[in-house]
């Protein structure tokens, strides 16, 4: 994306293959070796976009498109969600999508699980690319949503029996008990000419370059009176990471919610908020380095990212008053928020919140 004072411009990639869905309308179902491949891409794409902590919601071969090498290419994200629209016990509860690929519990109407759900968007996408044709269907919307409750389908002759089982476990009507991605992954007929996708590592994030700051040269490095205090912030800088004027929105309502980064505050002494925040991450299996009150933590268990990477940093914004910020700069999103709700737990008693203060006054 670039900007001008007046213009906004969106580079995009062109995708000069069509949609899959016209490749169906024009040439039918396909053989089941394609079927397989297009659908293996389809989970690789959706397991990466729920790693981000996004779910798409209106997965259907429309919005599937295909380049010139014939690799897919999941498009239309208007109507996905991200992990921090979850309410509080822990589902989506907007309503939407296309009907014939939509989950049971998206219509249910009592709230679901975004993964499950576009999980069972693609179990529909595989039989449409098998069959040729949809596997729920009726012209009037409620026979239609009833087929969908009762998972009211029947696999044509020709689909492979692994395929049946397959499309069978993935279009369970009980979001409970469906088949997981994980689960998938190790599926035989799934298995059968699959190559892992290759993620090149990508830094989300650049904390004031958190690699360079721990691989300075000594020439680099600031001096000794400079480390013995955190950077400070002025209102500029407070405000240049709040968004727009608010800052309500640079600290976090609670300390349990983040996204790819999060801030706290904190009236203890800056010294001990690093050795906190090393105590906390160390048993969480994290190794822990430090410099000028900066930290870089690095999971030791590779995840579906590789390895979770996390910086940290202490501002002082006040005299006694620091606000620290983590986050994400390598891994997994949702590895992330895992950690951080751990990370939380044993950082209760740095976190300051506004209304202490308040109580210790009454």
């Amino acid at each position: 994306v670039m900007a001008s004072k007046t213009k906004i411009y969106i580079v995009l990639e062109f995708v000069s293959g069509g949609e899959l869905f016209d490749k169906i309308v024009n040439h039918g179902r396909l053989k089941e070796d394609e079927a397989r491949r297009y659908f293996q891409q389809l989970i690789n794409a959706v397991d990466y976009c729920h790693s981000r902590g996004v779910y798409h919601r209106d997965l259907k071969p429309e919005n599937l498109l295909l380049d010139t090498f014939g690799n897919l290419k999941i498009s239309d994200f208007g109507l996905s969600a991200l992990s921090q629209q979850v309410r509080d016990d822990g589902l989506l509860h907007t309503t939407c999508g296309t009907p014939n690929y939509v989950a049971p519990e998206v219509i249910n109407d009592k709230g679901y699980d975004g993964a499950t759900a576009d999980l069972w968007s693609c179990g529909v996408i595989l039989f449409v690319l098998m069959a040729g044709y949809l596997p729920f269907d009726d012209p009037n919307l409620m026979t239609l949503y009833k087929k969908i409750y009762k998972a009211d389908f029947t696999c044509p002759a020709w689909f492979s029996t692994s395929a049946k089982k397959l499309i069978t476990r993935i279009l369970d009507p009980n979001p409970k008990t469906r088949i997981t991605i994980p689960e998938i992954l190790e599926n035989e007929w799934f298995k059968k000419g699959y190559k892992p996708p290759k993620f090149k590592e990508e830094e989300d994030v650049n904390l004031d370059d958190v690699d360079a700051v721990f691989n300075d040269s000594e020439e680099h490095l600031v001096t000794e009176k400079k480390e013995n205090s955190p950077v400070a912030m002025n209102a500029f800088e407070l405000i240049s990471m709040s968004q727009g004027l608010n800052l309500g929105n640079l600290f976090e309502k609670k300390l349990g919610m983040v996204k790819r980064e999060t801030r706290f505050t904190s009236k203890c002494p800056a010294n001990e908020i690093v050795s906190k925040l090393e105590e906390a991450a160390k048993p969480l299996g994290f190794n822990v380095q430090k410099r000028n009150y900066k930290m870089k933590m690095q999971g030791s268990k590779t995840g579906r990212k590789g390895h979770l990477n996390v910086a940290t940093e202490v501002f002082e914004v006040a005299p006694s008053l620091y606000m620290v910020e983590v986050r994400k700069a390598g891994g997994d999103t949702l590895e992330f928020h895992k950690f951080y709700k751990n990370l939380a737990t044993g950082l209760k008693d740095v976190v300051w919140k506004a209304e202490d203060d308040g109580e210790e006054k009454n």
